[in-house]
């Protein structure tokens, strides 16, 4: 995919202005309140996790602090792995606070962040006002606290608070600075942290999830494409990942040391399904640093589960590890992109890069090495990767539709050429079938010109050049020449196969010549059904055969009547014609003609037959058609 340089600083210029008004958002807040920043700080040395007191009496003076007050973790290994019997440290924090003026309204407190693995209790006055439960994995790290504030007997705003903070010795116990005001002055402040800190990235890695759900479903139905296999991995070890930003306030339904094995591990399943993912858009497979990933990430799942190794022996070197594959997968994945040319995957790779170095900064954070007010910006990398994997899946979504859509265009462009000429050579076929057409049209009337009126002019000529010219009769011989053509002109016109109005043709022709020479016509004609194969051509046969008849009855028969039947017998027709003539046996050798030959051969081509059928006077021909497409053998009547 070709890289735009105006693209890519358009979209350069979009992060920049986003950025900006994210930290916009973060500086302008709500206004007014009063901000605690002095503490007197006092700790006690503890074993196990002990339920806060219900007042803070008693609690000496300590050491004075400024807030946010953090110290570095001493990361010192426990040999009891049991809670009772973990070495903790209580740590109170002394509040004063300065008179406020009392008007009515209801006061707040707000605590942007602490970090404790334990309880958190706060007191107003002395009392107990707000504890958290015990044994959080995880407790303060993200969400702030907002607590409405009591009024004392006195009618007046608490004069001092006191925060107690249980947490393994050596580790947590930091806090932030403290708010107290009215809602009008630091709902602006909590609300917004709130909402970039815990639920934006909360809503974040849920729609990832569902989204995630959903191409999962697609893959069940493309098992090809495991691009939707992967993108459904990535939004489940995102969620998990970011299961520590917008839970913890209320008891888990797992332990904490699962929880953190959860939270803490899923970053190594997430920089292996990145990298899958990405080797799916720059398709380079590279299985040595696959093989390498699943190693490293695998024996670290498997070295940290609870109850194996002390927390505090492997939170360094599995945080170390976690830095150094991820900026190798995200080099590689940048130097595959750009060999590719894959902007996808370079964009994927590149923030990948950017999560790293946000992840050096929260390691920082985790380590007080930066002001513990400060917030998690591997928070807002996970939103990006949301966006960027909504992204991806878009733009090959909408690459597909512009591919299917071309290949649609082109189709449609091939099936019009191909159209185009299949119409070219079916005119082409039409016009070669129509000149076939007209010459075997034209043969057939040559043939039957020559065959009919031409052999009837020749024998004519032929006869009145012989010796005996005088006493032919010339009449009755330019009347078979008018009848032969009449003929050929009959088997023109259109029969539709429909047997009976070729015949009743052949009737109007013949009926007034034989009844000129004295032969009557007896007309027997049935129901018959259609041929199919009855044509122009067909029928010229069929008038022939019936004409050379009727020519024979009355040249040499000497019969006085005449009569045509036509029957449908199963899938046959019969046309008998039956003269009282004097008869013939058709056995016997004809001299002086070819008529018998010729009907026989002019059956034989339209599939059909001819019967002559023996009876008592005269002579019996009867063709036999069959009614549908003519073969080669026809069978005999049945009273034949």
């Amino acid at each position: 995919m070709a890289f735009s340089r105006r693209a890519w600083l358009t979209r350069a210029a979009w992060i920049v202005v986003a950025m900006v008004a994210l930290g916009s958002v973060f500086m302008i807040q709500g206004r007014g309140g009063e901000r605690i920043t002095a503490a007197t700080r006092t700790t006690f040395a503890t074993v196990g996790y002990q339920p806060p007191p219900p007042t803070s009496a008693g609690v000496r003076t300590g050491e004075r602090v400024r807030l946010p007050y953090s110290t570095s973790p001493l990361w010192s290994p426990s040999a009891a792995k049991a809670p009772e019997q973990i070495a903790t440290q209580v740590t109170w924090y002394a509040l004063k606070v300065s008179p406020l003026p009392d008007d009515g309204r209801q006061l707040y407190l707000y605590i942007p962040r602490w970090k404790s693995d334990g309880t958190l209790a706060i007191y107003a006055d002395g009392r107990l006002i707000h504890q958290s439960h015990a044994n959080l994995q995880w407790n303060g790290t993200n969400q702030p606290l907002w607590i409405a504030l009591p009024r004392s007997t006195a009618s007046h705003p608490p004069a001092r608070l006191d925060l107690r903070l249980q947490h393994v010795r050596g580790i947590g116990g930091a806090f932030s600075s403290v708010w107290i005001g009215d809602y009008r002055q630091l709902a602006p402040r909590y609300y917004v942290r709130d909402f970039f800190q815990v639920s934006l990235p909360a809503f974040s890695a849920l729609a990832f999830l569902v989204t995630g759900v959903f191409a999962l479903f697609v893959w069940f139905n493309r098992r090809a494409e495991p691009i939707y296999l992967l993108y459904f991995l990535t939004s489940a070890v995102s969620f998990l990942r970011m299961l520590h930003t917008f839970v913890g306030v209320e008891p888990l339904i797992i332990s904490d040391a699962w929880f953190g094995w959860l939270t803490v591990d899923s970053t190594f399943w997430m920089i292996l399904t990145l990298h899958l993912f990405g080797a799916q858009l720059h398709r380079a497979r590279q299985p040595r640093l696959t093989a390498v990933i699943l190693i490293v990430g695998g024996g670290w799942s498997v070295a940290t589960l609870p109850g194996l190794l002390d927390p505090t022996l492997t939170a360094g070197p599995i945080y170390a590890n976690m830095l150094v594959v991820g900026l190798v997968v995200s080099l590689n994945g940048i130097r595959q992109s750009l060999r590719a040319r894959s902007r996808l995957a370079l964009l994927l790779s590149a923030w990948c890069l950017v999560t790293v170095v946000a992840g050096v900064y929260d390691l920082t954070l985790q380590q007080n090495l930066v002001n513990i007010e400060s917030v998690y910006l591997s928070n807002f990398t996970s939103v990006g990767f949301t966006l960027l994997f909504w992204y991806i899946m878009h733009r090959r979504y909408t690459e597909a539709l512009e591919v299917a859509t071309q290949a649609k265009a082109d189709l449609a462009r091939r099936l019009a050429q191909r159209e185009a000429e299949l119409t070219a050579s079916h005119a082409k076929l039409r016009e070669v079938e129509r000149r076939e057409l007209l010459h075997q049209e034209r043969q057939r009337l040559m043939q039957d010109m020559h065959d009919g009126l031409g052999s009837t002019l020749v024998g004519a000529l032929r006869a009145f050049e012989g010796d005996r010219a005088a006493e032919l009769d010339a009449v009755g011989i330019l009347r078979g020449c008018i009848d032969d053509l009449k003929l050929t002109i009959d088997s023109m016109e259109p029969v539709e196969t429909d047997l009976l109005l070729l015949l009743a043709t052949l009737r109007f022709r013949l009926q007034p010549r034989l009844e000129a020479a004295g032969v009557k016509l007896v007309w027997d004609a049935g129901e018959a059904p259609p041929l199919e194969w009855l044509d122009q051509r067909h029928a010229l046969h069929i008038l022939r055969i019936l004409q050379e008849a009727f020519a024979n009855i009355l040249k040499h028969s000497g019969a006085r009547q005449v009569t045509v039947s036509v029957r449908a017998e199963g899938d046959q027709v019969l046309v008998r014609v039956q003269d009282d003539g004097r008869g013939f046996d058709p056995a016997l050798p004809v001299r002086g003609g070819r008529g018998l030959t010729n009907q026989l051969r002019r059956a034989e081509a339209i599939g059909g037959a001819i019967l002559w059928e023996p009876s008592a006077r005269g002579a019996s021909l009867a063709l036999v058609l069959p009614v549908s497409k003519p073969q080669r053998a026809v069978r005999a009547p049945h009273d034949a």
